[in-house]
């Protein structure tokens, strides 16, 4: 039993001394994998130099539009009638040429830092294309960060129709500089243009013709989407959205944060499809960024179950004319094709057949209105109509932006400031939570994260440029 004792202790030395050499192995296994990954990937972001896609489908001959001609990137020289819509001018400054290397670069890298994991598909024959168009007056601020994150989700191209703060040199500069970008100018052609259009001659914006304000807004639009569908169809856009720069498109239901494969998984048959609009829900008056600072959204009623939503109607409304401040219909994609049109600024359609349309049932637009104390007064400076209830109807399409002008144009700094707080503001956390936990309200808290990612490249871009 001795021998046989001593033999076992034997054998367990040798096994403590093989198991010891295994684990001191795993360990330098362990600590070298982690840093030869790192090193990889370094690797992969210091080539950079990739090319961004967002301008390699564009056409380089291919019809030119009034307004297109005024971008203060280039001499008139350059932009002749054979030249691409999305390629930036050679005689670019030297801050906007930087500008592009930050963000066009970062659009094409992939891992880069400031995005934190988020990457852009550098493969330019991916489909569908994207193209987003839209009408903004807005700066840099705002029109950067809600560019990039829609290239994050797979939007390659952007045909964006400019004025006021838009239109100024210093935005335009910095826009123009992104491949996958064309601006264009409301330029006195560009009115003529549009003052032919066929659309003046037809019955379904009938109603909207010669009105001011929200009316002429929702006219225009749709002129401006009339000439980029044109453009889209040229450049072999597969697809076509019509987004302002106060919404974000969420393509929740596909098998990953993607748009493009969420329409890529829409059947060929679907020509049109339709996102549900989610409604910013405020927590305070004081918001200054609202892509960062707002997360809580109230769910659009076709995203609920009716009994939720008939129920919780009243709280919901929060004495408010409708359930949503402003529009509870949507925004739409659809198909490049033959014969396609406007149908307003929320919808397509087609001259020769109805087309055939989904909604989706989870993907949504998260629309920021309303979000600053300040859009109160901004509403009422655009718009020449007196504060009363009768010329507001002449004004004003919605009934909650009809109140708010008169309550920004007769009401004193406090006055509207309360008013603000009880129509706007939720500021009661006992409804709120009742209403998340009933799925009436929702959180986007990973929205606001991206954004705040995309905030560091749009301000270190906006500032080289403003000290140039």
């Amino acid at each position: 039993m001795a021998g046989y004792r001593g033999g076992s202790s034997s054998a367990g030395a040798g096994g403590g001394a093989g198991a010891a050499a295994f684990a001191t192995r795993m360990l330098l296994l362990l600590t070298l994998l982690p840093l030869a990954l790192a090193a990889f990937a370094f690797a992969l972001q210091w080539r950079g130099g990739m090319r961004d896609p967002a301008g390699a489908a564009w056409p380089d001959e291919t019809q030119r539009f009034p307004g297109m001609e005024n971008s203060p990137l280039g001499s008139s020289s350059s932009r002749g009638v054979g030249r691409s819509y999305f390629k930036a001018s050679s005689s670019s400054s030297s801050a906007a040429a930087d500008c592009a290397e930050i963000l066009g670069r970062s659009a094409s890298s992939h891992g880069i830092s400031l995005y934190r994991g988020w990457t852009f598909d550098s493969d330019a024959a991916l489909t569908p294309k994207i193209c987003i168009t839209g009408s903004t007056s807005a700066g840099l601020h705002q029109i950067l960060p809600w560019l990039y994150y829609h290239k994050v989700i797979g939007v390659s191209h952007f045909i964006l129709f400019v004025e006021g703060e838009a239109a100024k040199p210093a935005v335009t500069s910095v826009l123009e500089s992104i491949q996958g970008v064309k601006i264009i100018y409301r330029t006195t052609e560009l009115k003529e243009k549009q003052d032919r259009s066929r659309i003046w001659n037809e019955t379904w914006l009938a109603g909207f013709f010669y009105k001011p304000c929200n009316y002429e807004l929702f006219v225009k639009q749709s002129l401006n989407m009339e000439m980029a569908i044109v453009m889209a169809r040229d450049a072999g856009m597969d697809w076509i959205i019509h987004l302002d720069t106060d919404e974000l498109i969420h393509p929740a239901g596909a098998r990953e944060y993607s748009l493009r494969r969420l329409l890529l998984d829409v059947p060929d048959n679907v020509d049109m499809v339709v996102f549900p609009n989610y409604e910013s829900s405020i927590e305070r008056d004081d918001i200054k960024d609202p892509f960062t600072e707002v997360s809580m959204f109230k769910k659009n009623y076709d995203h609920l179950p009716k009994d939720t939503y008939f129920g919780l109607y009243k709280e919901a409304t929060r004495g408010n004319p409708n359930y949503f401040l402003t529009y509870g219909n949507g925004k739409s994609a659809a198909r490049v094709k033959e014969h396609l049109r406007p149908n307003g600024a929320h919808r397509w359609h087609n001259y020769m057949k109805t087309p055939n349309e989904i909604k989706l049932e989870e993907a949504a637009i998260l629309h920021y209105t309303y979000t600053k104390f300040s859009d109160l007064t901004s509403r009422r400076d655009r718009c020449g109509c007196k504060p009363t209830k009768e010329d507001v109807k002449r004004c004003f399409i919605l009934e909650f932006d009809r109140l708010a002008f008169i309550i920004a144009s007769t009401a004193t700094e406090e006055e509207m400031r309360n008013w603000f707080r009880e129509h706007v503001v939720w500021t009661d956390k006992d409804t709120n939570l009742k209403l998340l936990r009933k799925g009436v309200l929702t959180r986007y808290h990973s929205r606001s994260q991206g954004i705040r990612c995309l905030y560091s490249c749009s301000h270190l871009c906006k500032s080289r440029t403003l000290r140039s």
